[in-house]
C-alpha cells in the first residue's frame, strides 16, 4: 500500500470511528400503535354488542374514540330465523354477522374467544364450557394487545330479564383481565420478551392496566342502574352524522339477519325518516332511555368531581400506563430515576415470590447459570424509567477477556413506558476440553449509564460447561 492510499485509509478509519462514537442512539421498538384502542367490548354473543352500540356510534363518530370487540362465542347454539344452518355451521354464519354489523361503525378490531355458546342461566356452567382457563388467557393477550383505556362489559349479577350465563361469563372474563392484564405474574409468558426474531412461544407484550370498567346489563328494571355510572340518552343527535344514536346502532344491527330478519327487513324497507316515525313510541326502542353504563373499578389519578355518573372519559389521560405491579422495596414504579434489574425469568421469580409470600425461599447470592461453551449467552434486563417518559440511556457491558458482545450495548433510546425489557447478547469462547474441567464460574457485569454516569448494576456468574441446554 503506497502512503497515499495509506494515508486515505487511516483517515477513513479515523471518520468511521468518529462518526461510531457520537451515533445516534439505537431505538428500542414500542408497542404496536395499530392496536390501540380505547374501549374494548367484552360480550358473549354475535348481536350482544348492539346492547352499547348506540354508545359506541357516539364514542366512534363524535368523541373519536377507537374500538374493538371481543365475543366468547361465535353463537353456533342460537336459533336461525333466516336459512337452514345450525351449529358449527350457524357459528360460521354468526361470525361473518358480527364481523359486518361492526364494520359498520367502522370497528374492525374484532377477536372470537372460542368457547361453545351455552344455553343456561347458570354462569358456571358456561365458564366451565368455554374453557375458563383458556378463555381467561386469551382475554388476557388481547388486552395486552389493545391497552384499552376503558372495558365495557356484561353485568355479572342475575337480574329478571338477564338469564344468560353466557352474559355474565363475559362479565366475569372481562373483570378478572382487567384485574391481570398488568399483573406481571399473571400468564407470564406473554410479557416475556422473544429470545430470537423467530421465536414461537414468548411474546413480548406489554403490561396494561386500562383506566375503567363498565357494565351494562338486560334486566328489565333499568331504573335500579340509575345513578351508578354514565348516562347517555340513545335519542341524541350526533353532530357528525345528523342522526340519533339509536339510528346508527340500529343500522349497524342489520347484518345480524339470522336473528331479527322480519324486523331487518322491515327496517332496511324503510327511509331513515319513516322509520323515526315508526320508533317515535319509546315502547318500540331496543334501549331504554336513558341508558346507564354501571361504573365497576376506576384507576385513573384523577378523580371526576360528579364521581361514578361522570364522563367515561373523565380523569383518563390517554396512553398512560398506570400498571398495578409488584417491585421490590430497592426499585419502586414512582421513582423518576432509571434504575436497571435482570430481567427474564430471574425477574419473573422475584415477583412470583413477592406474589405469593415466599420471599423467605433460598436464593443464589449472585444470579447465576451454566451454558456450553461456545454458544450465545444473553442477559436480559429491565430499565425502569421514571413515570412512562422516553430517556436515552448506555449500557456497558463487562465480561471476561475472550467474551465477545455482540449486540444490546451502547446507546439506547427508550420509548415512554415505565418499564423496558432489553437484552445483552455475549458469545461465549470454546473451551477446550481440559479447560472446560478446571472451569469455573465468571462474572458479567451490565452498568446502566445516565448523563455520563452509573445508575445501576447488575451481575450474573456464568460457568461454562461440556453441554447444556438452550436458555
Amino acid at each position: 500500500m503506497n502512503r497515499i492510499a495509506k494515508a486515505f485509509f487511516l483517515l477513513f478509519v479515523g471518520f468511521v470511528a468518529s462518526r461510531g462514537a457520537g451515533q445516534e442512539p439505537q431505538k428500542i421498538k414500542e408497542p404496536d400503535e395499530r392496536y390501540k384502542v380505547d374501549i374494548l367490548v367484552v360480550v358473549a354473543h354475535p348481536d350482544d354488542e348492539a346492547a352499547v352500540t348506540p354508545y359506541l356510534a357516539r364514542a366512534i363518530y363524535d368523541l373519536h374514540k377507537n374500538v374493538a370487540v371481543v365475543f366468547g362465542t361465535r353463537g353456533g347454539s342460537g336459533g336461525n330465523d333466516y336459512g337452514r344452518e345450525h351449529g358449527p355451521a350457524m357459528a360460521d354464519v354468526r361470525e361473518i354477522e358480527a364481523r359486518r354489523a361492526c364494520a359498520k361503525l367502522g370497528i374492525d378490531k374484532v377477536w372470537f374467544l372460542g368457547g361453545k355458546d351455552t344455553a343456561s342461566q347458570n354462569v358456571l356452567n358456561s365458564l366451565a364450557n368455554w374453557g375458563h382457563g383458556e378463555s381467561l388467557e386469551e382475554l388476557v393477550r388481547i388486552v395486552r394487545l389493545t391497552r384499552p383505556e376503558v372495558v365495557i362489559t356484561w353485568l355479572p349479577g342475575i337480574f329478571i330479564g338477564e338469564n344468560h350465563g353466557d352474559h355474565q361469563a363475559a362479565g366475569v372474563l372481562a373483570t378478572e383481565a382487567f384485574d391481570l392484564a398488568a399483573d406481571p405474574v399473571a400468564f407470564p409468558a406473554q410479557l416475556a420478551g422473544a429470545s430470537k426474531r423467530l421465536e414461537p412461544y414468548l411474546e413480548n407484550l406489554t403490561p396494561w392496566q386500562p383506566k375503567k370498567i363498565y357494565y351494562f346489563s338486560d334486566a328489565n328494571d333499568q331504573k335500579q342502574f340509575a345513578g351508578h355510572g354514565f348516562a347517555y340518552s340513545v335519542r341524541e343527535v350526533s353532530p357528525s352524522q345528523k342522526k340519533p344514536y339509536w339510528l346508527l346502532a340500529l343500522r349497524a344491527a342489520e347484518p345480524h339477519l339470522t336473528q331479527f330478519p322480519d324486523e331487518i327487513h322491515r327496517w332496511s324497507s324503510l327511509s331513515d325518516e319513516d322509520i323515526q316515525k315508526a320508533m317515535s313510541d319509546p315502547s318500540h326502542l331496543w334501549w331504554s332511555e336513558p341508558e346507564t353504563l354501571i361504573l365497576g373499578k376506576s384507576i385513573t389519578n384523577i378523580a371526576p368531581s360528579n364521581g361514578p355518573a361522570a364522563d367515561v372519559f373523565a380523569g383518563i389521560v390517554t396512553g398512560q400506563n398506570t400498571l398495578q405491579v409488584r417491585l421490590p422495596q430497592s426499585m419502586t414504579s414512582d421513582s423518576a430515576e432509571a434504575q436497571i434489574r435482570l430481567g427474564g425469568p430471574w425477574l419473573y421469580y422475584s415477583q412470583f415470590r413477592v406474589a405469593h409470600g415466599l420471599e423467605n425461599l433460598p436464593k443464589a447470592a449472585v444470579p447465576e447459570i451454566a451454558v456450553k461453551s461456545g454458544s450465545l449467552l444473553v442477559v436480559p434486563v429491565e430499565v425502569s424509567h421514571g413515570l412512562g417518559v422516553s430517556q436515552e440511556i448506555t449500557l456497558q457491558v463487562k465480561t471476561p477477556d475472550g467474551w465477545k458482545v455482540t449486540s444490546g450495548d451502547g446507546k439506547l433510546a427508550l420509548p415512554p413506558e415505565r418499564q423496558t425489557a432489553l437484552r445483552v447478547e455475549i458469545q461465549t469462547p470454546e473451551l477446550s476440553p481440559d479447560a472446560l474441567k478446571t472451569a469455573h464460574p465468571l462474572n458479567v457485569a451490565v452498568e446502566l449509564i445516565i448523563d455520563g454516569k452509573r445508575s445501576g448494576l447488575v451481575q450474573m456468574n456464568v460457568l461454562l460447561g461440556r453441554s447444556g441446554l438452550p436458555q
